[in-house]
Order: C-alpha cells, then sequence, then structure tokens
C-alpha cells in the first residue's frame, strides 16, 4: 500500500458516531455493584455496547446489548447517566471516533445461556474497581461516580 491509504487507515474519521452502553447494576453485599465483561478481541474489561439497533430507542437498544453480551436485563433509564469517547479500531483498519451514551441498567435477571455466553467474562464488582479495570479516561469517572440509578 501506499503512504496516502498508510495515513487514511491510521486517521480516524472526523465525526463521532454513536453507541449505547449499559451499565448493568444491582444491590449487593457490599454497596451497588456493576458488571463489567471483557471484549471478544482485546480482553479489556468494558461495559456491554453497540452500534443503535433500528427500531429502538436509546436506551432499549443499550439494553438488548447487555442482554447479548452478558445475558443481564431489568430497567433501563429512559436518559443517559453519562457519556464517553473512544476511537474504535474498524475492519478496515481505520480508527472510528465513537461517543457512546450510557445507560443504567437495573439488573432483575441473569441468565446462564445468552447469545455470547462463553466468549467473555463477567465480573460483578463495586464501582471503584470498574473505573480501576477499564481503560477510556471518561468511563473511569463515570464508573467511579456511579451510585445505581
Amino acid at each position: 500500500m501506499g503512504k496516502k491509504a498508510d495515513r487514511q487507515r491510521a486517521e480516524p474519521d472526523r465525526e463521532p458516531r454513536t453507541q449505547y452502553a449499559a451499565i448493568p447494576w444491582r444491590k449487593g453485599e457490599h454497596g451497588v455493584e456493576v458488571l463489567l465483561l471483557t471484549s471478544r478481541e482485546t480482553r479489556r474489561w468494558v461495559l456491554p455496547k453497540g452500534w443503535p439497533i433500528k427500531g429502538l430507542k436509546p436506551g432499549p437498544s443499550a439494553a438488548q446489548e447487555a442482554f447479548e453480551e452478558a445475558g443481564v436485563s431489568g430497567h433501563v433509564t429512559k436518559k443517559p447517566v453519562g457519556l464517553y469517547h473512544y476511537d474504535k479500531r474498524l475492519r478496515s483498519g481505520r480508527l472510528q471516533h465513537v461517543r457512546v451514551q450510557v445507560f443504567s441498567l437495573a439488573v432483575e435477571t441473569e441468565l446462564d445461556e445468552f447469545p455470547e455466553a462463553g466468549q467473555r467474562d463477567k465480573a460483578w464488582v463495586l464501582p471503584a474497581e470498574a473505573a480501576l479495570r477499564v481503560d477510556e479516561p471518561e468511563l473511569k469517572t463515570l464508573l467511579a461516580g456511579f451510585r445505581g440509578k
């Protein structure tokens, strides 16, 4: 490939695209616990998230991702509880700026069988521990202050 193609692949798209994420949470023995899971490729700790799902509003879209990726369901907020940004490496190799709207999901059900079972690790942790495990600075701040809503 030429230098121009290399540069295009390395340069992120200027306009951020939007994804929706959930902070699945429950009341635990020591207070509010949040659910983190590992990404399938890099095995980093993340929240369940994804691109908008046609026909679903943002909160329910985030809740659907939480079900598919972590097997949890419950009550999701209508309005986001926060926002963070990251750069996603696309299949083409390019970086895409992504703005993630985060919704609170009060977990009522956790299943053993769900679409991505066995593809990710999951961990229920206190918000302070979750903040230490994730990489994105804005997400660290959001998780550190999360009290369940």
